[in-house]
């Protein structure tokens, strides 16, 4: 069974920085990882991804601020975030693509708030 565990979350007061850690178990052969967001009464939106070969899809409104990495062999993916603004505030959801299925973490909330 795969499970997707994000860690890193938490309270910044804004121009902070956090970085969010998600480890895949039970799986193999992920295409692609990554990080979504959902805000209080707003839709789940893209925040970075990436495939195996490191090339990644951010979001224009996180472009220059947050950094995604992630290593293949340990099925690890990292959310480096800078600058944060209140309107980062939001509930950060690490995802899987296999071959099969689509998997989600239960997600890590990020409060942006002086």
């Amino acid at each position: 069974q795969v499970q997707l565990v994000e860690s890193g979350g938490g309270s910044v007061q804004p121009g902070g920085s956090l970085e969010l850690s998600c480890v895949a178990s039970g799986a193999s052969s992920i295409s692609m990882m990554g990080w979504y967001r959902q805000a209080p009464g707003k839709q789940r939106e893209l925040v970075a991804v990436m495939n195996t070969g490191g090339s990644a899809t951010i979001a224009d409104s996180v472009k220059g601020r947050f950094t995604i990495s992630r290593d293949n062999a340990k099925n690890t993916v990292h959310l480096q975030m800078s600058s944060l603004q209140p309107e980062d505030t939001a509930i950060y959801y690490c995802n899987a693509n296999l071959v099969v299925a689509r998997y989600w973490g239960k997600g890590t909330l990020v409060t942006v708030s002086s």
